[in-house]
């Protein structure tokens, strides 16, 4: 009898541990729980009057390319303060959460990540590539347009771009339509893979072990992941993504992978106050996001930090907020949240420390280590954070 209850309690354990480990990776955090760093900083305006820009890139060491959401691109000089804007030929629909979204620089080619208007009731998330001559984009090419079509869809682009080991990944959001996230025959809820020139990697998954995957599918299962960064410490993509009400998380992508949209929601609910799919927050069949956010944050873009300003900060990931409008660091060891803290924080939404900033949409850091951050506002300061 004492062996037989001795090999139960053995089984016992051992099953919590499996189910627990299933889990170990995925974190379920409350910024309010979050201290705000010590670090003194300065948090400078270094320009105004940029309308809802939306993403940014650094062409130079002091130059920057920004979009404007409604489909104006600027060049911007850092410490001249010289504003410039850039002509272009895309064929953009700016409405609701479309419009110019993301932009990045590559090895004297610049990439845009826009909503591509195919007719009036039609769009799709889409890729062009061109090269700057003289303050326009010339040789301006469209490599990639999702499928299908989404009518009558204003949300859920993604449409951050990120480039590793010469191959473009790019987040493809779900455009609120939910389950089709878990259809691999169609682009919306994906990160997808192509190559610079727009072909297709004869290694992406279709051609190993997902037959019936489109061919740029990479991953699958996210909803509306606007924040994409290549770590130089580990060679791997990390993305953020929106949950609905609550669940946003920060992930790493994986060959073939699936985060499980809409059968999860990594901790929130429909914003009826229904639950996703059965309620668990997580599946041992999908991905585990590094963390999650309950409430939500919205968080945007994401940077780690690999500069000499902020010597404690380096392999830190900092993450901005739009919904609360913070900027946050995470602490990652081995793909571990080890501590968060916050950085900075608006006085539209929180008690002091807090500094007068809005939805914070996107960052970049420049080879001296200062940090950059613009908002989604209709006279968007471009803030610059150095050292005190």
């Amino acid at each position: 009898m004492i062996v037989k209850m001795k090999v139960i309690y053995l089984v016992l354990i051992f099953f919590l541990f499996q189910c627990f480990n299933v889990y170990a990776d995925a974190k379920i955090s409350n910024y309010q729980d979050y201290k705000i760093t010590k670090k003194k900083f300065d948090l400078t305006e270094i320009s105004a009057g940029f309308n809802y820009p939306w993403g940014m890139t650094f062409i130079d060491d002091v130059n920057l390319l920004i979009t404007e959401k409604k489909g104006k691109l600027f060049k911007f000089n850092v410490n001249s303060k010289l504003k410039e804007e850039v002509n272009h030929n895309l064929k953009i629909v700016a409405i609701g959460q479309g419009g110019l979204l993301d932009v990045l620089y590559h090895d004297d080619h610049v990439y845009f990540s826009y909503s591509h208007k195919i007719d009036k009731k039609f769009s799709s998330t889409a890729i062009a590539k061109g090269k700057l001559v003289n303050n326009s984009i010339k040789n301006l090419k469209v490599i990639f347009i999702a499928n299908p079509k989404i009518k009558y869809s204003d949300i859920h682009y993604g449409s951050r771009l990120a480039i590793k080991d010469n191959y473009l990944f790019a987040s493809i959001g779900e455009r609120g339509k939910g389950m089709i996230a878990q259809d691999p025959t169609k682009h919306p809820g994906s990160i997808i893979r192509i190559n610079l020139d727009g072909s297709i990697p004869n290694d992406n998954p279709k051609f190993v072990d997902r037959p019936n995957w489109l061919p740029e599918i990479y991953q699958i299962g996210v909803r509306n992941p606007q924040g994409m960064t290549l770590s130089p410490f580990n060679n791997q993509i990390y993305i953020s993504n929106h949950g609905a009400m609550g669940g946003d998380f920060i992930g790493v992508i994986s060959n073939s992978g699936n985060y499980g949209w809409k059968k999860v929601g990594w901790g929130g609910k429909n914003y009826s106050g229904t639950k996703i799919g059965d309620g668990e927050p997580f599946k041992e069949e999908f991905d585990q996001p590094l963390i999650s956010w309950v409430p939500s944050i919205a968080p945007s873009n994401i940077q780690f930090y690999d500069g000499e300003m902020f010597e404690e900060w380096k392999k830190n990931l900092l993450v901005t907020s739009l919904k609360f409008q913070m900027l946050i660091k995470l602490e990652l060891k081995n793909n571990k949240i080890e501590n968060e803290e916050i950085i900075l924080r608006s006085c539209k939404r929180h008690k002091k420390p807090c500094y007068q900033i809005g939805r914070i949409r996107d960052i970049e850091i420049d080879k001296s280590g200062s940090i950059y951050i613009i908002t989604d506002e209709s006279n968007s300061p471009l803030w610059k954070i150095s050292k005190n």
